[in-house]
């Protein structure tokens, strides 16, 4: 969890890496391709268009490269890692609350990042982050990253978008008139715990938070008691995005703390929705 912050810094990004499976040491050079490649994904991550056909990155790999590509989805971080312990995967996209997991309990082999082309054109800050590079040597390389952003339903803000996180923290009535109880969702993760920290930064400063991701145990309990309140408001705790979307297309979801893709399909739904992840920051 710690390690995760690093990289999202106060908007929160959730982050992903690809990590290869098992070796002692990096590759000096590249041999010759086997011929197909076998991943632990994210839903979404790795798209053949099955999903939306608008988005389909493997068929030309495939194409060009000669090899066959196989996804296994996982929903959790903690399936990720059960999946990568069983054996039988070439390539993960861990997120860093799994990354470092797979790395000690020497699940990934060491990367080679010489080996890879566009590497230098990572965004330097993320190229030796922390969840992904121990004592100097790589385990993988960032492959994406992201906001969580607050969405909101229009219909219960009208014209008065939500200028804090506290619509999913804390109780209060919405612009329509009804309480915000039962209408909001939250994400099923002990990551989470870090976007309550956050919140706390602006909200109670005498907590001295500075990284969300590492909590003195006074920070600890104070994120956990939020949480515990907010369990009174969320009418579903999600890990899958595509629930979460049909979630607000048919149960009437009010706001939730989501990710970009999820924005997108949403919006893309027709379903009268926005956004304001830039706007509300920490606070």
């Amino acid at each position: 969890m710690k390690h995760l912050l690093k990289a999202c810094t106060v908007t929160l990004a959730s982050f992903g890496l690809v990590t290869q499976v098992v070796a002692a040491e990096p590759l000096k050079e590249l041999g010759k391709g086997e011929g197909a490649v076998s991943i632990v994904a994210w839903a979404g991550y790795i798209e053949r268009g099955e999903t939306d056909k608008a988005y389909d990155w493997v068929t030309d790999f495939e194409k060009e490269t000669g090899c066959k590509v196989s996804v296994k989805t996982a929903a959790t971080s903690d399936e990720m890692v059960a999946l990568m312990n069983e054996g039988g995967f070439d390539l993960v996209t861990a997120s860093g609350d799994a990354s470092l997991r797979l790395v000690a309990g020497k699940r990934v082999q060491p990367i080679n990042t010489d080996l890879i082309p566009s590497f230098k054109t990572v965004d330097k800050r993320l190229q030796d982050a922390p969840w992904h590079t121990v004592k100097g040597v790589h385990y993988g390389t960032p492959y994406l990253w992201g906001p969580n952003v607050l969405m909101y339903n229009t219909d219960a803000f009208k014209d008065k978008a939500p200028a804090s996180w506290k619509v999913v923290f804390e109780e209060e009535t919405l612009p329509d008139g009804k309480s915000n109880k039962g209408r909001v969702q939250a994400y099923d993760g002990p990551i989470y715990i870090a976007d309550a920290a956050l919140y706390l930064m602006a909200h109670k400063p005498d907590l001295g938070i500075k990284d969300p991701y590492e909590l003195n145990e006074d920070q600890y309990k104070a994120a956990l008691d939020l949480l515990r309140g907010q369990r009174q408001l969320v009418s579903r705790y999600w890990h899958d995005a595509m629930i979460q979307i049909d979630d607000f297309k048919n149960e009437g979801v009010g706001r939730w703390s989501t990710g970009p893709r999820s924005c997108c399909s949403t919006n893309h739904s027709g379903r009268w929705i926005s956004s304001c992840a830039s706007r509300c920051r920490r606070n």
